[in-house]
């Protein structure tokens, strides 16, 4: 009886889980997206700063309301620990006091690094072994190679996504909407 009613109960198990599993790229309110009193800045975001995120990825980094928009779809990927990581390394490498330094590096090792890390990147076993050797005297360029690892990730699979996704053309629909 048991043995029957298994796969029921697996459909429905599968079902369910399958739920969680729909990734929504759609976005109809921006300004959850964009920081820094988002009416205004949306009223601010051309059609041209918004299509020359397309040009290339390093264009949609440089601009915060890229790096808005990219990190808000990134969430809905549930993969938006590789901006974070990103965007750490880069505050990172402003650090000045070298009293900081190690604490601010180990910190971001334990976040994103460090195996089991709350919020894990994706990085090959050498790549995390250097930055862990990297950990033992940390520098401003300790994260180098993971970062290198994690911007061509990000480059190379979530940016054609994220430029093929209903999120980025209803932004662009919109910023032209506001033109006519």
């Amino acid at each position: 009886m048991a043995a029957l009613l298994m796969p029921r109960r697996n459909k429905g198990m599968r079902t369910r889980l399958g739920c969680l599993s729909h990734k929504s790229d759609s976005c109809s309110d921006f300004t959850a997206i964009l920081p820094d009193k988002p009416n205004r800045a949306l009223k601010r975001l051309s059609t041209e700063e918004a299509t020359r995120w397309a040009d290339s990825f390093d264009v949609l980094l440089s601009h915060k309301y890229g790096v808005a928009a990219f990190l808000a779809f990134l969430k809905t990927e549930f993969s938006e620990e590789n901006l974070e990581f990103w965007l750490a390394c880069e505050e990172f490498k402003k650090t000045r006091s070298t009293a900081k330094l190690a604490s601010k590096a180990h910190r971001i090792f334990e976040e994103f690094v460090d195996v089991q890390a709350p919020r894990e990147v994706n990085i090959d076993f050498q790549t995390r072994e250097a930055t862990r050797k990297n950990m033992q005297e940390p520098s401003l360029t300790c994260f180098d190679q993971a970062q290198g690892k994690v911007h061509s990730l990000m480059e190379k699979d979530s940016y054609p996504r994220f430029l093929r996704s209903k999120m980025y053309l209803d932004l662009l629909s919109q910023s032209q909407r506001r033109l006519s």
